[in-house]
């Protein structure tokens, strides 16, 4: 791999990370297109996401560093002794931080527990074009039906896991991490925005997580015989840091005036896509 691939597809992650799109079928997809002509592999997929997530600690540093502060205020009994109290009862913002780590819960299991399977067999493109379509029209479905009148701080405990095993099916690439968390927070009546934001929160501890594990088990990816190499890792995290928070700051302000259905007739365009460069054999299904 060459520094202007790993560029690309740098941009290509950031670009797509936070868009109901999914980003990991989008660098599944890209890297057998280029000069180099491979999968850059899940090692390399899981770690440039620190560039996209670095952007969101960038953006939402005040709403994260509050949230923060209100949970250990909370747990340490400031708002108040009593089970209830400490587990945010008083503080929307100390309750949010309970749910975030409630709703990772699902994806670090199932993550942990079925990591080869999820980086091997669920790869296949046939089945990341099967997912884009099937979840492109689920989120058009949630955005039909959604009420989309609640904000984040009616979030309850059952909402919070129910979005986070959302999010646990974005292990499936196709499926992407914030379409199906933000189709499930529409399903559950939140506003547009509020879905998307909490889908944001949501995918810090799974995104940090996944890019550890990956770093600590299949490192050796990066350096292998063909492998992207350490320097091109590096550029292209940097280049989804940029673009993703360019990104961030234009989808939050789309989404307050626009449905997400133009998202789905691109993941449907997409997958149609996927499955003419499959049958042409240019790129492999694995």
């Amino acid at each position: 791999m060459s520094w202007w691939e790993a560029v690309i597809l740098g941009l290509v992650q950031g670009i797509t990370e936070f868009l109901p799109i999914s980003s990991s079928a989008h660098v599944r997809v890209v890297g057998p297109l280029l000069p180099h002509g491979a999968d850059p592999g899940a090692a390399f997929s899981a770690i440039i996401q620190l560039g996209t997530e670095a952007a969101v600690l960038l953006y939402f540093r005040k709403d994260i560093a509050r949230i923060i502060a209100a949970w250990f205020r909370a747990l340490a009994g400031q708002d108040g002794t009593s089970r209830a109290e400490r587990l945010g009862s008083k503080n929307s913002d100390a309750r949010m931080g309970w749910w975030v780590i409630l709703g990772s819960i699902p994806i670090a299991v199932i993550g942990f527990l079925f990591q080869d399977f999820i980086e091997g067999h669920l790869r296949n493109l046939y089945l990341t074009a099967a997912m884009l379509a099937i979840f492109g029209l689920v989120l058009g479905f949630a955005d039909k039906i959604g009420r989309k009148q609640r904000e984040l701080t009616s979030l309850r405990g059952k909402d919070a896991l129910f979005l986070g095993l959302a999010q646990a099916m974005a292990l499936i690439p196709g499926v992407s991490r914030s379409g199906g968390t933000i189709s499930m927070g529409l399903f559950l009546g939140l506003t547009r925005e509020a879905a998307a934001r909490y889908s944001f929160l949501l995918a810090i501890p799974a995104v940090l997580g996944s890019a550890g594990l990956e770093l600590v088990t299949n490192a050796d990816e990066l350096t292998a015989a063909g492998g992207p190499g350490i320097v091109n890792t590096v550029i292209a995290t940097i280049a989804a840091f940029v673009v993703g928070y360019i990104v961030i700051v234009w989808f939050l302000k789309l989404i307050t005036h626009h449905t997400f259905w133009p998202f789905v007739w691109y993941r449907l365009g997409f997958a149609a896509l996927i499955v003419a460069l499959l049958g042409a054999g240019i790129i492999p299904a694995l």
